[in-house]
């Protein structure tokens, strides 16, 4: 139970939480780089040896991990973009920062990590994607792309103090790269007297996966590694995401291949073949099976992620070899994160967004000579609010009492787990079939166990008269129980089976408790608090009536496709 558990932590910290009141010149704190990819799978780094290990896909990041700690059950509490980054800033969850989806706000007084960081008299800096609605303003120093931003020939925004002016730059060159520049260019021209906090945050591997050049005969002999369950799905997933007797899956979840009717990476296949000057075998696409394009699609797929993660990687290498010339690497505590997990064709799944574990699961690596153990590993359950709290004790700062989350500072330094540490960390996606029709839901991970509830409910309800959309849709509710110590790619749900029953009852009420503890109670939502009430005890027949329905209203789904977002998306 979160809170209650942590009550006690605060006299467990380590030994230097200290207040913000700014050290002299002689007693400097660290330097901190906080690096963070966009999307990018633990799958897809060597240092965790998932099934892409042996193509060496990110040798930088894997040095670095040979140098310091490996966090291996560190999560998102909200797999998307804005919600992920809002958490890390705030320390918070999304229900109480209030970026439950993409394109939120957080206000400059409340962008809290930078803010701590800049009145304990570190110089601060962000470049590159932040992807929140209201600019980065707390921070002394930002270059930043509004949105997404591009791969090639970026605009930045940027504001070299907080007493000038914001300008708009347009600038020539590779995404990947023109972050490294211009963060080396501040890292030249900042005040030296003081300890540096530099978010280097790039765009790569987010989608659609725009290489550069360089990288373009990158794997092109080689298979990349399937994964089985792009394939063989039978034991997993529930009429919440199936519907009932898998009438739904067309319907739910974007597809590597053609399963999903409107959301598939095949479209994507189409521009990497005309891109490739492979045009005879893009007309004939439709010629193909369905397990021939799937097959061609994931290759493609992958191939283009990896050829992206490349970037970055070379880039990290750039980043940690300027800072060894300047004497500094060792004084710099060098994180390596990504916003959250990835689908790379697991369960025939793309994009991200469920508590799946490939999407849920952040990769966190830290390197820190002076006080973390090199070629080390941890266990320990860490999600994304712990992040700013852990920077702010390494910076001398007391934990501001907004933040939700708690420093993991003496695990990274004695791989130990202080007594009360959480035995659960909390998952909630608000987004509901948004995108790539993923029904809302929430759940508990603990180190050996999985719940989630699938409640299918959009955040705010459809007005009467409006055109409906597919995030209005009501999907059906369900749960699902993962065997995590047994069943890691969670290929067997296993909830309503008679001998899960005494443990799905105990992991309902830690996730009741949890849900409690961080206020997520749902007061505001009365549509889903009565969902939630109605099927925290099962309601199979009113899901396959949901189920049923939405079979039938299908063509709705359709009017998304349509839509001006995925026309962009699908050029």
């Amino acid at each position: 139970m979160e809170r209650r558990q942590f009550l006690k932590i605060a006299s467990l910290a380590s030994v230097s939480m200290l207040s913000n009141i700014p050290l002299n010149a002689a007693e400097k704190r660290p330097n901190i780089l906080f690096i963070m990819s966009d999307d990018h799978s633990s799958e897809a780094i060597g240092a965790y040896g998932g099934r892409l290990a042996k193509l060496n896909p990110t040798p930088t990041i894997d040095k670095l991990a040979s140098e310091g700690i490996i966090c291996k059950n560190t999560f998102c509490n909200n797999s998307i973009c804005s919600p992920s980054r809002a958490s890390i800033l705030t320390g918070q969850y999304s229900h109480i920062n209030g970026v439950t989806s993409l394109g939120g706000r957080v206000a400059e007084k409340d962008q809290t990590l930078p803010v701590n960081l800049r009145q304990a008299d570190y110089q601060t800096a962000i470049v590159g994607k932040w992807h929140l609605n209201t600019q980065p303003l707390a921070f002394d120093y930002y270059k930043v792309f509004k949105g997404q931003g591009k791969y090639h020939n970026p605009a930045f925004f940027e504001r070299r103090s907080p007493d000038s002016k914001e300008a708009k730059l347009k600038e020539t060159g590779y995404s990947s790269d023109l972050i490294y520049e211009s963060s080396v260019k501040w890292l030249e021209q900042r005040d030296k007297r003081k300890s540096f906090a530099l978010f280097y945050h790039f765009k790569a591997p987010h989608g659609p996966w725009d290489y550069h050049d360089r990288y373009a005969s990158l794997y092109n002999d080689i298979d990349i590694p399937e994964p089985e369950s792009l394939w063989d799905n039978e034991g997993h997933g529930s009429m919440a995401t199936r519907g009932h007797n898998d009438e739904l899956i067309s319907q739910i979840g974007s597809s590597v291949g053609r399963r999903h009717r409107s959301r598939t990476q095949t479209k994507f296949l189409k521009k990497e073949l005309a891109r490739t000057g492979n045009q005879s075998i893009r007309d004939k696409l439709d010629d193909l099976s369905d397990d021939e394009i799937k097959r061609m699609s994931y290759q493609a797929y992958v191939k283009g992620y990896l050829r992206c993660v490349r970037g970055v990687d070379d880039n990290i290498k750039k980043m940690l070899d300027y800072l060894k010339s300047e004497g500094q690497l060792d004084n710099t505590i060098i994180i390596y994160t990504a916003d959250q997990g990835m689908f790379l064709g697991e369960h025939d799944f793309i994009d991200k967004r469920w508590m799946y574990e490939e999407s849920l699961r952040m990769p966190f690596i830290v390197r820190y000579p002076r006080a973390i153990k090199a070629g080390t590993t941890t266990d320990a359950l860490i999600n994304n609010t712990d992040f700013a709290p852990m920077m702010l004790e390494y910076a001398g700062v007391k934990k501001p009492k907004s933040m939700q989350g708690y420093s993991f500072r003496s695990i990274l330094e004695t791989r130990k787990e202080p007594p009360n540490w959480r035995t659960a960390t909390y998952y909630r996606y608000w987004l509901h079939m948004a995108h790539h029709y993923n029904p809302a839901h929430f759940g508990i991970r603990t180190k050996e166990w999985k719940l989630i509830f699938f409640y299918g409910q959009p955040e705010k309800v459809q007005k009467q008269g409006k055109k409906k959309s597919p995030k209005s849709l009501i999907t059906p509710p369900g749960w699902e129980l993962y065997d995590m110590k047994n069943d890691p790619h969670e290929r067997i749900n296993l909830y309503g089976k008679s001998r899960y029953a005494k443990i799905t009852r105990q992991l309902k009420r830690q996730l009741k408790d949890l849900r409690d503890d961080l206020g997520d109670s749902d007061e505001a939502y009365p549509h889903i608090k009565a969902v939630v009430e109605r099927h925290w005890d099962d309601d199979l027949t009113e899901s396959i009536r949901i189920s049923n329905h939405l079979k039938n209203n299908a063509e709705r789904l359709n009017s998304f496709e349509k839509s001006e977002e995925i026309k962009k998306l699908m050029k």
